[in-house]
Formats: structure tokens, sequence, C-alpha cells
């Protein structure tokens, strides 16, 4: 199955902002914490964060200045986060293609 860069792009985009938001909403940051849920009291809570940081260290840890800043202007993180996750995306789509075309080749 072959799917467009720009398709890809999109897709990636929107599920990099659900999957941010809900381990924020299940995580529940408390006055910004940056790894909410690893010192929790609740068990779930510090596994999931075990589970999930991995990943989100990957998604939003280059971003960090810009989530520290206390005030930023509201689309500033928002758009941040656009232009870093389609750099990651158009690489992704990259790899991907490239082993498609090597497996291809072997066949």
């Amino acid at each position: 199955m072959k799917v467009s860069r720009t398709k890809f792009v999109v897709i990636f985009l929107v599920s990099a902002f659900v999957f941010i938001g809900i381990t924020n909403l299940l995580l529940q940051p408390v006055n910004g914490d940056w790894f909410a849920g690893t010192g929790s009291p609740v068990a779930w809570k510090r596994n999931l964060a075990a589970i999930i940081y991995p990943v989100k260290i990957i998604l939003v840890g280059p971003l960090a200045p810009i989530f520290n800043d206390p005030d930023p202007a509201p689309p500033v993180r928002a758009l941040a986060c656009a232009i870093y996750w389609t750099a990651i995306a158009l690489i992704v789509h990259f790899i991907i293609s490239i082993m498609n075309v090597r497996k291809k080749s072997v066949n």
C-alpha cells in the first residue's frame, strides 16, 4: 500500500497531537510538570508513564525550552510541534519508502 507524502504527514500530525492530548488527560500534569505520572502514588499511572515516556520524549523532548516558557504566545507551542513533527514524519516516510524499494528489488 502506497501512501502519499502529504497524507502521511497529515496522519502523523493528527496522531501526534491526539497522542499528546490523551496522555496529558490520563496522566494530568500538575503545575506544568514535564514528566507527569512518574511520581504518582497510583500504580497504573506510574506504569503507563514508564511505557509512554520513551515515545513522548522523542515527540516533545527537543521542544522543552518552548514548553518550559511560562507565558508563550498561544500558537507558538502548536506551531513548533507541527514543524518538528512534520520533519519527523518526512524522515519516517523516506525511510519506509527506501525499505519498500529494497524489498521490491529483492523479489
